[in-house]
């Protein structure tokens, strides 16, 4: 038995300790909104932050996870949608949306490090895979979160 603690929540489950997170979360907790993509950690359609660092989920063995805070894409806004969800509604980034939940993890643990990035830290960040090709869009609305006001702090 392994304890997680995920999006603020402790479980408990039954599995093999070298089962990926990724499997873990959808599979035993019913949080699928991280997706399979490839199953080697290159495309970061399956990236949650494990304290607050993106991560790999196909990857991660379920036993690396234990005593750390894991946030999926279910997690990530509280009472209303987190500013990067925000934006990418506003700035239209999904096209078929498979990519997404991942690319928004990656763009809100960019945003939480770097408050305003610049061109070459999104490109040294957001290196998750989108087939429909929504680069410039998912840089147009970190660079519109970076521009506007701070939120504040609760």
């Amino acid at each position: 038995m392994l304890t997680l603690n995920v999006n603020g929540r402790g479980h408990t489950v039954d599995v093999e300790p070298e089962m990926p997170l990724l499997w873990v979360l959808r599979d035993h907790l019913d949080l699928p909104g991280t997706k399979y993509g490839c199953g080697i950690a290159v495309c970061g359609a399956c990236t949650v932050h494990v304290d607050g660092v993106p991560v790999r989920s196909c990857s991660l063995p379920v036993s690396a996870a234990v005593g750390k805070r894991i946030v999926t894409i279910e997690g990530l806004a509280q009472r209303q949608l987190h500013r990067v969800q925000q934006a990418w509604i506003d700035h239209e980034v999904p096209q078929c949306g498979y990519c997404q939940p991942g690319m928004i993890m990656s763009a809100a643990a960019l945003l939480a490090k770097k408050p305003k990035p610049t061109d070459a830290d999104i490109d040294a960040s957001m290196s998750n895979l989108c087939r429909c090709g929504t680069y410039a869009r998912v840089r147009k609305a970190i660079h519109a979160l970076a521009e506007a006001p701070a939120e504040p702090k609760s």
